[in-house]
């Protein structure tokens, strides 16, 4: 095989024209030879030249060793790390400018060489690669469960946190599942029946009024019984809150009183019910501040008006307890709602979905059996056989002769089939699932669920599971793509592939000093997250250009951060859309999220801006920092000695420091006009704002405008493959490999065909060869024997 690539690549790189008969093993021998030679003669003197004085004759920057690499046979037997060596040769980025510089011919000659060289052959029969088998995680796990089963529940909010790698939280390789996890799934999976399924019949419920606590009447000591701020109603000695109310129907009402108590003595507080006066309910309040619980009563009302109220009877003091906590008890009152009257209510969606023919009638073991049927099929997101179908039901089967209800039975059924693995992990049936030879489209029931947890992050709906089951899907791709664009549930796309590509999950964490950026508060933080939301969901759904990203000229903002941008005439807290005119602001890089997420909590840091930039735009992160380099001072003699950038100047000259930061810094600077909230700023402290500079490629600059000009016009390329890169990795799973830069080049030419428009990225990853196929994987035993 190999002798075969190194055939091509000598016809390439030769310019002879292909001959119609296959090469005999000589002329296959010779066409080898001309490839080394074209090597020995022409690319390794470049090499020598301009790259081992970095990264070779001992130096390994970067961990890159270039020459290691002696023979055509060494590149083709590790080739990954030459797609780094063809992407900064390209972009221009090495070698640094303080080296000696190749002229133009001399990068095309190199370039088109790796090209030809290294990576020939891999586009005409594409690796797909293979994705670890994986479980749901958080979010994919409640989607799921609300789109099965049409509940407004969060069962997974108390798993553990994923792990997340590559910069997502979807990647099979590691999504462990921990012993905790598993119990967490017995755990959800009978909370999620115990929602979803009414036993005992049909529930009393009816029209609901409720009144709060602190805005009742108040019978005693009003002193001692007043409002807790809108919380509650505090009752701090004997007395009694009371609301009236008119009923126009006679019947059977519910009363349910919110409240908790504060402890003290032996006796727990006691909170009477009392009707028009009437006693009808002690109730002895065990709940805390922390866990308020609900008290509830059933009585039958006649029309007319009503006094309804609770009444606090055993107050008590011991100013002598050693615990403060303990020394007074007391009586909180957060509501009291009156709901009725009561009559039987319609069963939930939930419910009707899993009993779709109402109760059993004759032969509930067929009926049973089917129930179970529809539900594992939608919930497997698979066509199920009949083995598996008996044994769900078995389950039915033993809950029956223990003399559970029909419905408790099938309770027990379904909550076994939400611990399957068949749910917990999305596996794909395999052929040949241990010869890494093996290569082949996915099922179209795998390409459903592949679609639908990239786009919704949640199980395929209806309309794909029948396409599916026709195998109709695939050729309806693009057409389904566009319909699931324009659904409510791709605003997954927003929460789950934006938050983590642009990082703005980690807003929520973030902490600017007080005293320096004393305006920051709750309302601005969550101001900033949602206008990134917003931005994206608006390329999104209105198809435009990704280039959007990098210098749109619009935005989404409301009062609170319209004032913090100096925009005059937004009010309210709805968001409205605005057009930037001055060229200060434009795309996400001036967005306040992703400003405040790039700075330090009393400063601005063009380091992390200029990283950010790196790894999340351009998709060339610096490596990690060496562990004994020097932080930037703090001391305020120090900072008053000069601006931020005078100082990192000065900071960088150290050569441990410099090739790094020579890529990192100028792209920050480009940003220095905004404050470290994103607030436009001239001067830094007492010093002007200089955010001119120059990139390691060459291009200068003057300000942020003219750098998202370049990132925009000259650097497009390496955003479009960044973008293209960091989406098809959220969308199959798994770390990209030097055999995906064909599926990435196609990614990218798709996207500048179609004016880069965002439903190009999106068809073009759907239609790629890693999403659309799989390969085996070598068994662990012949590997480890290879070994």
């Amino acid at each position: 095989m190999r002798l075969s690539i190194l055939t091509w690549c000598g016809i390439a790189l030769l310019s002879i024209t292909p001959l119609l008969s296959a090469p005999s093993a000589k002329e296959r021998a010779r066409a080898a030879q001309e490839v080394q030679t074209g090597f020995d003669q022409k690319i390794q003197p470049l090499l020598e030249k301009y790259c081992y004085s970095c990264h070779g004759n001992g130096k390994h920057k970067g961990d890159m060793v270039l020459d290691r690499f002696r023979t055509v046979e060494d590149i083709l037997a590790d080739v990954k790390p030459w797609l780094s060596v063809l992407r900064t040769v390209n972009s221009g980025e090495m070698p640094p400018e303080d080296k000696p510089q190749p002229s133009a011919a001399e990068r095309e000659l190199l370039g088109q060489w790796i090209e030809n060289t290294a990576f020939s052959g891999i586009c005409e029969n594409p690796d797909p690669g293979r994705v670890t088998i994986r479980r749901l995680n958080r979010a994919e796990y409640n989607n799921t469960i609300r789109d099965l089963l049409a509940v407004d529940f969060q069962p997974a909010s108390d798993f553990p946190q994923d792990d997340v790698g590559y910069g997502f939280d979807n990647i099979g390789d590691v999504l462990s599942t921990p012993p905790i996890l598993l119990e967490k799934y017995l755990s959800a999976a009978d909370k999620i029946m115990e929602t979803a399924i009414v036993l005992g019949g049909p529930k009393l419920g009816g029209p609901s009024q409720r009144f709060e606590g602190e805005k009742m009447e108040r019978e005693g000591d009003l002193s001692a019984i007043y409002p807790v701020g809108d919380v509650a109603m505090g009752l701090y000695r004997e007395g009694e809150i009371f609301t009236s109310v008119n009923l126009n129907k006679a019947g059977d009402y519910a009363i349910k009183i919110r409240a908790w108590g504060q402890q003290a003595g032996k006796d727990l507080p006691q909170m009477e019910l009392r009707i028009d006066g009437t006693k009808h309910k002690v109730f002895h309040v065990r709940a805390g501040e922390r866990r308020p619980q609900i008290y509830e009563f059933t009585l039958r009302l006649e029309v007319g008006t009503h006094r309804i109220g609770t009444a606090y009877l055993n107050n008590f003091n011991d100013p002598n307890d050693p615990v403060p906590s303990r020394r007074d008890r007391n009586l909180y009152v957060d509501y009291i709602e009156l709901i009725g009257p009561l009559e039987p209510q319609p069963y939930p969606e939930s419910h009707t979905r899993i009993f779709f023919a109402g109760p059993p009638q004759k032969k509930p073991e067929v009926y049973a059996r089917e129930i179970i049927r529809r539900f594992i099929t939608r919930a497997w997101r698979r066509p199920v056989s009949n083995e598996e179908i008996t044994r769900s039901t078995a389950l039915f089967t033993h809950a029956q002769k223990e003399g559970d209800t029909f419905e408790e039975s099938i309770k027990l059924a379904l909550e076994g089939a939400l611990v399957s693995p068949h749910f917990l992990f999305r596996g794909e049936v395999q052929a040949d699932p241990d010869n890494s030879k093996s290569v082949h489209l996915i099922d179209e029931f795998a390409l459903a669920s592949r679609l639908s947890y990239f786009l919704w992050s949640t199980m395929p709906d209806e309309e794909l599971l029948k396409l599916a089951g026709k195998k109709a899907l695939r050729k309806n791709l693009n057409a389904q793509v566009k319909r699931m664009m324009q659904d409510s549930r791709s605003e997954a796309l927003v929460q789950n592939f934006a938050s983590q590509w642009l990082q703005t999950r980690a807003l929520s964490n973030v902490a600017p000093a007080k005293n320096t950026f004393p305006s920051f508060d709750e309302e601005l933080r969550q101001a900033m997250g949602k206008e990134t939301d917003l931005f994206f969901s608006s390329i999104m759904r209105g198809n435009r250009s990704v280039l959007d990203f990098i210098d749109g000229n619009y935005s989404f903002v409301n009062e609170r951060l319209a004032r913090h941008y100096g925009i005059s005439g937004i009010t309210g807290p709805e968001f409205q859309k605005v057009t930037f005119t001055d060229g200060r602001r434009g795309g996400i890089l001036t967005h306040a999220s992703i400003l405040t997420l790039t700075s330090n909590p009393t400063r601005t840091s063009p380091v992390k801006r200029g990283k950010w930039i790196l790894d999340n735009i351009l998709g060339t992160p610096p490596p990690p920092a060496p562990p004994d380099v020097p932080l930037l001072s703090e001391e305020k003699e120090i900072i008053l000695s000069g601006s931020l950038r005078q100082r990192m100047e000065q900071h960088r000259e150290a050569p441990l420091c410099a090739s790094c930061h020579t890529r990192m810094d100028p792209i920050g600077f480009g940003f220095e006009n905004f404050d470290g909230l994103g607030a436009w700023r001239e001067m830094d402290g007492k010093f002007p704002v200089e955010s001119g500079g120059k990139l390691v490629s060459g291009q200068s600059f003057d300000g942020p405008a003219e750098l998202r000009k370049i990132l925009k016009e000259q650097k497009r390329t390496e955003f479009l493959r960044c973008m293209a890169e960091k989406m098809l990795t959220f969308a199959i799973g798994r770390g990209l490999e030097y055999y995906d830069k064909c599926a990435i080049d196609n990614i990218v030419k798709d996207l500048e065909k179609d004016q880069f428009r965002f439903s190009a990225l999106v068809n073009s990853v759907v239609g790629s060869a890693p999403f659309q196929m799989r390969r085996g994987d070598t068994p662990a035993l012949e590997t480890a024997d290879a070994h």
